[in-house]
């Protein structure tokens, strides 16, 4: 059985603010309708399991508005900048958010985070060989940022029994587990990243326009 292509017949930009923009496509649909399909553009991000020597991870705990509650997270960051290496990007995240530098690391995965209506897809990284590094001067929610390092069979129940419950923490803690436990292997940071989203990015690069991350994060 032939499947169906997905083909865009229009887009109409709908949104356009600092991290995240609304467009709307017309979508070609099974037996020759067209839907609309809204879908929120992202510039994608990375996230870091940077694990010790005693198999404890670097963890942080900030406010996030769109719940109105401090969640415990991963030191993570947007890939802003178009064609930026997403392991750059996580080696500063890492440094600006728990004060580390890292000498070994790996690819866990990839994940997307929501997506019946968003693009933004998170690669997941593995830091380990951690030395301590100091932390530039945090703004805005970040100057709130709580940090702790927490053991990993520890964070593994904190995600069961509902006390860590950032999707892209629980995808970090549950993979990078299965790595120390010796059922999974990381990858390289070179493998492709594929659904790195890069609409967003390119369109603000082509206007000359890079945002303040800082003010917006």
């Amino acid at each position: 059985m032939t499947r169906h292509t997905f083909e865009v017949t229009d887009s109409k930009l709908l949104v356009d603010s600092p991290i995240i923009a609304l467009r709307r496509d017309q979508v070609t649909m099974p037996g020759g309708g067209v839907a609309s399909r809204e879908i929120v553009e992202h510039f994608g991000a990375v996230a870091v399991v940077a694990l010790d020597d005693d198999n404890r991870i670097a963890m942080v705990e900030q406010y996030r508005h769109s719940v109105g509650k401090r969640l415990w997270e991963l030191p993570a960051g947007i890939l802003d900048i178009a064609n930026e290496d997403p392991t750059e990007c996580a080696r500063r995240e890492l440094h600006e958010e728990a004060g580390l530098e890292a000498t070994e690391w790996t690819l866990l995965t990839d994940i997307v985070t929501s997506p019946g209506f968003c693009e933004e897809t998170v690669r997941i990284f593995l830091a380990r060989g951690l030395s301590q590094v100091e932390r530039p001067e945090a703004q805005d929610e970040e100057a709130d940022m709580e940090f702790q390092w927490v053991p990993l069979d520890e964070a593994r129940s904190a995600v069961m029994d509902g006390r860590i419950n950032n999707a892209i923490a629980l995808a970090g803690i549950m993979t990078a587990a299965e790595v120390v436990e010796g059922r999974a292997t990381s990858r390289p940071v070179e493998a492709p990243f594929e659904l790195r989203p890069e609409s967003m990015a390119q369109r603000r690069q082509a206007q000359g326009v890079v945002p303040d991350m800082k003010k917006v994060q």
